[in-house]
């Protein structure tokens, strides 16, 4: 078995979530969820799960070529903190196997609100103990990478995967989940809308 990343707290006990079964239970029907994507959903994950390396190559690629994406991992200097880089790095390469392979229920919504909160004045900088000056992530940015990180998956299914109705099968459930995903992530910086 392997480490956890730093800051990887998806198996330890957690605060639960604000977010009642109903509300995701809504937000999959919002989503078009099927059983069909849940099981298309696991077998992408066999898939992406061994090359979330290289996938987070492609992300991380275009995330340093943006000058305000990478600013918020800027640290005191003005300079990005490469080692603050690589430790959500590791996470953003766990996220990608527990978003295929792990049940959608109590522990799974905690640990959203931990990544959500992660990206806010709340929690922004103290998992990693950085001084960074941006003590947020812009929802905005939040949500507009879903495009990326959806954009850039196909690719890495068809490595494993030849048959075209599979690939597209995987993909639309690998859209939906981490469109369920990032939506929770956007729920503490405006709880009260939410």
């Amino acid at each position: 078995m392997t480490t956890a990343p730093a800051g990887y707290t998806y198996d330890q006990e957690l605060p639960a979530s604000p977010v009642t079964e109903q509300d995701l239970t809504e937000l999959l029907a919002d989503v078009m969820w099927t059983d069909a994507d849940a099981r298309a959903l696991r077998r992408a994950g066999e898939i992406l799960a061994p090359q979330a390396s290289d996938i987070l190559d492609v992300w991380y690629d275009f995330i340093g070529s943006t000058p305000h994406l990478i600013s918020v991992f800027r640290g005191p200097d003005g300079k990005p903190d490469q080692e603050y880089l690589e430790r959500v790095r590791a996470r953003f390469e766990r996220w990608i196997s527990d978003l295929c392979t792990r049940g959608f229920d109590y522990r799974w919504l905690a640990y959203q609100e931990e990544i959500g909160l992660r990206h806010t004045p709340a929690k922004k900088n103290l998992t990693d103990g950085v001084q960074s000056p941006s003590t947020y992530v812009p929802m905005r940015h939040l949500v507009a990478l879903l495009v990326p990180i959806t954009m850039t998956i196909r690719e890495f299914l068809q490595r494993d995967e030849s048959n075209p109705n599979e690939v597209e099968a995987m993909h639309q459930a690998w859209f939906k989940a981490a469109t369920v995903s990032v939506t929770l992530w956007t729920r503490p910086y405006a709880a009260e809308l939410w």
